[in-house]
């Protein structure tokens, strides 16, 4: 079962054994000070080992002084105008330490060197781009499922997907002929302006075509006619692949999560990478 996503208050949140974890996922401010207790009472009572909270810098306060940390910022995030906070709090010493410090850095290095390199993204002859609908959400699961033993959402199921397509997130994908070779997400949030680019995933047998770079900037484009301010991701911060991409289309890196994200049966640690549109 997936973890869920409900209210607490007037706040969203994500939690369940899946990520061993509780997300704020979007806090109204006027939670801040109560809920701060609250979501420690669920971790406690569920034997979660992380609380990994979103929000506005000007609440950062509030949640540093219960035990918090720091793990990212994003500039301008809020609107183009105010910052965003990405904060942690472990309930396990485990969970809380790096146990891969050397790849991070690697990876976080190795994509910055990059970054001057241009992305490239041209789509080969014989494929095809454009945005997946309701009647693609089988292909789409699919592709999912041959990807990502698990993931924090439940993308393998079609229902999901068509469901998220009715809300919030904009899907597109690349086809050869009438197969389904690579997707990506722009999970948005029209009141705030920005937009998280994410679910990126590619056939084993379609790597290496350059199909993410040619999706990204899609979704870049698109969010740019629809006047968004700032997108970001959180990418696996063990894998080169996803980290190059968004370094060499003018992300900045802004801090690590550490041990926050259940992808394909292991809590991965997640880079956060930024760009004003």
């Amino acid at each position: 079962m997936s973890d869920i996503i409900e209210r607490l208050g007037r706040s969203q949140i994500q939690h369940g054994k899946n990520n061993n974890r509780v997300y704020l996922m979007k806090l109204d401010p006027r939670d801040s000070v109560e809920l701060v207790g609250k979501l420690d009472s669920l971790a406690q009572s569920n034997g979660y080992t992380k609380i990994f909270a979103k929000v506005p810098d000007e609440a950062r306060p509030v949640f540093t002084e219960a035990g918090y940390q720091v793990e990212a910022r994003i500039p301008q995030f809020f609107n183009g105008s105010k910052d965003a906070a990405f904060l942690g709090k472990y309930f396990c010493d485990k969970r809380r330490k790096e146990k891969k410090p050397q790849t991070v850095r690697e990876i976080i290095e190795t994509a910055q060197s990059k970054a001057g390199q241009p992305a490239c993204p041209e789509l080969k002859p014989g494929f095809e781009l454009r945005r997946l609908e309701h009647a693609d959400a089988e292909a789409m699961a699919e592709v999912y499922r041959e990807v990502f033993a698990s993931y924090p959402f439940p993308i393998h199921d079609p229902d999901y997907l068509r469901e998220t397509m009715d809300d919030n997130i904009l899907y597109w994908g690349t086809w050869e002929g009438d197969k389904l070779a690579a997707i990506s997400s722009a999970e948005t949030y029209p009141d705030e302006r920005n937009a998280e680019m994410t679910d990126f995933a590619t056939l084993p047998d379609y790597r290496g075509a350059g199909l993410a770079q040619v999706l990204l900037a899609e979704m870049e484009d698109e969010l740019r006619r629809q006047e968004y301010h700032t997108a970001y991701t959180i990418a696996r911060a063990y894998s080169f692949g996803m980290n190059i991409t968004f370094a060499k289309h003018g992300y900045s890196y802004s801090g690590t999560l550490t041990h926050n994200t259940d992808i394909s049966g292991e809590l991965e640690s997640m880079n956060i990478w930024h760009k004003a549109l």
